[in-house]
């Protein structure tokens, strides 16, 4: 299986977001964290995950005769790097930008589901902003806000600190114009 298959499945895609932050977890943790999906199915899918160089065992221990892993994300191999990402067709992309949304709905109807979720007291945030950007503008708005996220990627469990699931998405909705004078300004109060 392939880096963009392995990674392209909304179970699996869940395995990762709860493994990030230098969280070591058994299989039976992660079943804990992801209660919506049956445990066979987690279990299957962090064996693809850990024969995929995905997952890594980070140790193990004997519990009533049976071993029982401990696992690491091994980040470098949960992303689709650029030349993966610059040959995928375009149902490619459209897969994996509905898995991520399947992902991200569940996630969201993981955390609701929980007795002590308050998405106002938590600052659940799911905003959309249509911005014209310049191409150098694009740039330096993805460059701020990789600026702003990549120092708290390697943050890990402690006292105080709750794992937040930060998901930027962008894509153009409407090409340039072609004579950019003539786009109209908005209406007063429209």
């Amino acid at each position: 299986m392939d880096g963009f298959e392995l990674l392209a499945h909304p179970v699996r895609l869940r395995v990762i977001h709860a493994m990030r932050g230098g969280q070591e977890l058994t299989t039976a943790d992660l079943c804990l964290r992801i209660p919506d999906v049956s445990k066979a199915t987690v279990y299957r899918h962090v064996d693809l995950l850990a024969a995929g160089g995905v997952l890594e065992v980070a140790g193990e221990r004997r519990v009533r005769g049976a071993v029982e892993r401990r696992y690491r994300l091994h980040r470098e191999r949960a992303a689709i790097d650029a030349d993966t990402a610059a040959s995928l067709s375009r149902e490619d992309h459209r897969r994996a930008f509905a898995t991520s949304l399947a992902v991200l709905a569940a996630e969201y109807d993981a955390y609701l589901r929980r007795d002590e979720a308050d998405p106002v007291d938590d600052q659940v945030g799911y905003r959309q902003h249509a911005v014209w950007l310049s191409p150098e503008e694009l740039r330096e708005t993805i460059e701020g806000m990789r600026g702003a996220i990549a120092p708290h990627m390697a943050n890990e469990p402690a006292d105080g600190r709750t794992q937040y699931l930060l998901s930027p998405i962008l894509f153009p909705i409407a090409a340039p114009p072609a004579d950019p004078g003539a786009v109209e300004p908005p209406a007063p109060g429209g």
